[in-house]
This record gives C-alpha cells, sequence and structure tokens, in this order.
C-alpha cells in the first residue's frame, strides 16, 4: 500500500500536483491529522506519526491512475471528451445575476435555485475579497451564492493575499466547515482536477465526498498565478491600464473589458508565464467528469456554454427551465450548440495533446512518472 510519501515522490518532485487538496481534506475529516497544507497551498506532513499508510491520500488524487476504469464506468465516460448527454447555451433569466456574471450566469442561477428548492444546503464556491483576490467560501444562502457571481482570473478558484504574495488555496479547505456544520447536501463548483479528486473519494465511499450531491465542473485552459509582476506583464502585453478594466473574460482568448466600453484580447499562448506547472500536464479542459460543465467557449456574450454529462445533471437543468434559466432557441442560433461542442472537442484535443507530449518530456527525467 501506497502513502503520501510515495505521493511526493510520484507527484509533488516531478511538479505535478495540483494543490487540489484532496489528500489533506480525507486524512483531516477522519481526524488522522497527518497532512496539512503549506502557506503556499501545498499538501504536507503535519505529523508523520499519525500516518497509518492507508494509502488513501494516494488513490484518490486526480494525478494518479488507480481509480480511472472505475470512474469513468460510474459515470458513463466516453472519448473523446468524456459523456455528453446534451449541449446547450443558456443563461440566467435573472438580469441581476447576469449583469454581474462573466458569461450568462448560468452557474449562479442553478445554485441559487438549488438552495431555494430545498435539494441542496449550500455550495462551495470562491468569492471576491479584493480587486484580484477570490477564496473558497461555503456559501449556505442565496446572498452568498449571488455575491460569489463573477470571474477571477486566477481560475485555481482560491486565492488569499499573505504579506507581498498572492497564494492559491484549494476547494478543499471548505470541506471542513461543510464536515462540523453536518451538511449532507452540497453542491461543488470547481476545476477539472478537483472535481477528479471528488469522483475517487466517491467511489471509494469515504468522508467528506458522500455530501457532495452535485458536481459543476468549470472549462479550464490552465490555473494561473497572478501576482503584481504578472497583472504588470499582462497589462503591458495587453495595452491597457488595470483603473481602466471593468471585466475580465476567458474564452478562446483573454477578454479584457473596459470602463469605455472598448475591449482587449490577449491569446492565451501569451499567457504562458503566468501558467502553473502542473497545468502543462493536464489533459482535461471540459471537466469530463462533472455533472454539468461550463464555459464561454462557443457561446456569444452573455450566454454560457452547458454540457449535461450526467442524469444528475439533466435532472437539474430540467427543474431549472424556465424558471431560473433559459436556454438558446434553435431558431435563433441555428446550429449554435453543435458548433460550441465541436469548439470545445477541438481544444480538449488540444490540451490533451500538449498534456501527452509534455507528460512523455517530464517522464525521461522521471521513469516511473504515470502515463
Amino acid at each position: 500500500m501506497k502513502s503520501f510519501t510515495n505521493l511526493i515522490e510520484d507527484v509533488q518532485k516531478p511538479g505535478l500536483c495540483h494543490r487540489c487538496g484532496g489528500c489533506v481534506t480525507f486524512c483531516s475529516a477522519v481526524n488522522f491529522g497527518a497532512l496539512e497544507l503549506d502557506a503556499e497551498g501545498k499538501p504536507r506532513y503535519a505529523d508523520e506519526d499519525k500516518c497509518i499508510e492507508c494509502g488513501l491520500c494516494y488513490t484518490i488524487c486526480p494525478e494518479i491512475d488507480e481509480l480511472n476504469e472505475e470512474t469513468r464506468q460510474k459515470l458513463g465516460w466516453s472519448p473523446p471528451i468524456g459523456r455528453v448527454i446534451e449541449t446547450v447555451l443558456a443563461r440566467a433569466t435573472d438580469r441581476a445575476i447576469r449583469a454581474k456574471a462573466t458569461d450568462g450566469g448560468v452557474v449562479t442561477a442553478l445554485l441559487a435555485h438549488l438552495l431555494k428548492s430545498g435539494r441542496i444546503d449550500g455550495a462551495i464556491v470562491t468569492r471576491q475579497v479584493g480587486p484580484f483576490q477570490r477564496e473558497p467560501f461555503l456559501a449556505l444562502t442565496e446572498d452568498d451564492i449571488r455575491k460569489a457571481a463573477g470571474f477571477s482570473f486566477e481560475t485555481s478558484h482560491g486565492m488569499k493575499r499573505f504579506s507581498d504574495y498572492y497564494l492559491t488555496y484549494s476547494q478543499f479547505r471548505e470541506f471542513h466547515p461543510l464536515i462540523q456544520k453536518g451538511l449532507h447536501r452540497v453542491a461543488f463548483v470547481g476545476t477539472p482536477c478537483q472535481i477528479r479528486a471528488v469522483r475517487r473519494m466517491q467511489i471509494l465511499n469515504i468522508i467528506p465526498a458522500d455530501s457532495i450531491k452535485y458536481c459543476l465542473g468549470l472549462f479550464c485552459s490552465g490555473n494561473f498565478v497572478f501576482g503584481e509582476k504578472q497583472r504588470d506583464k499582462l497589462a503591458e502585453i495587453g495595452g491597457f491600464q488595470w483603473s481602466d478594466v471593468s471585466k475580465v473574460n476567458i474564452k478562446t482568448d483573454l477578454i479584457v473589458h473596459l470602463n469605455s466600453g472598448a475591449t482587449k484580447h490577449v491569446m492565451l499562448d501569451e499567457l504562458e508565464f503566468m501558467k502553473r506547472f502542473a497545468c502543462y500536464f493536464c489533459p482535461d479542459y471540459s471537466a469530463e467528469y462533472a455533472d454539468l460543465s461550463f464555459g464561454g467557449i462557443g457561446a456569444e456574450d452573455g450566454w454560457t456554454t452547458v454540457i449535461t454529462r450526467t442524469p444528475v445533471g439533466r435532472a437539474v437543468m430540467a427543474d431549472a427551465r424556465p424558471k431560473a434559466i433559459e436556454v438558446s432557441r434553435q431558431e435563433k442560433q441555428p446550429g449554435a450548440a453543435s458548433k460550441a461542442l465541436k469548439q470545445i472537442r477541438t481544444w480538449s484535443a488540444r490540451k490533451s495533446k500538449v498534456a501527452a507530449k509534455n507528460r512523455k518530456s517530464l517522464g525521461q527525467k522521471f521513469p516511473d512518472l504515470q502515463k
């Protein structure tokens, strides 16, 4: 049975740790207390003597392939981008949500609807805590959910300022208050690597993943470090001042909306200097293991592309129409959903190809690296 020591050797040392926090979350949830997150959000031993070497921290890591087949079978995964029941372009019916949202506000609208209808007791999201900062947050009210709407360029979902550094923290840290409050019906919004860790915990039927009833995944080109130096360089590349920015969005490129109404576009290839190292090896663009996946790619401004992947996700979408969300009608945007799905498949294939190439190169330095 492999332990956290093996996780250090197989994942951390090659630079593959996404800092999702799943390993620490499980260890803390069962009160082993062997692991903790360091100041930069990286898992480490808190007290190695408390480790019982159960191996579960190793198995649930999204970089470890031990549960891939079981996870895919449970979710009905199929190539090339996982199960796709339906693809639609949608937006929130509530104009106040749309006004604050980056795209169509569908994630916020669905969470608010689930909470109001009594289907969830809370949602793990992120909230804004500064001009360029967001942090993970357990939303327990509709007002909490609404305030969390909007875009954060730091797509690892959780950024908190400490001294002169911008540090990343995982959504998983919000499992602790979830457990303390005894919540058993929670929606989880996360990036592909975070969703994968949740699914592995669910496959093993270990706490606290049994409390997660809905997994809402976000399209992800990569997690970006967004410190002062990175911001300055990005402004230089894009030719704008941050004081003039009203909103930032990512679709097929980075879109910077200015207070004047003008927009600046930065190609994603120009953001490589900001990308976290582990993201160069991640093949999942469209959150393939989620119940529902969301993003702006393929959608017009003010709309969200939504992929329904599981019966659970289909039920959520069906119940929310037309009370909380509206779906673009075919006659208004003929073929738009199919075009969006085609774009998603293209971007997914590109990310997967780059990840495989980079992993092969990394394997030359670390021969035991999992393929």
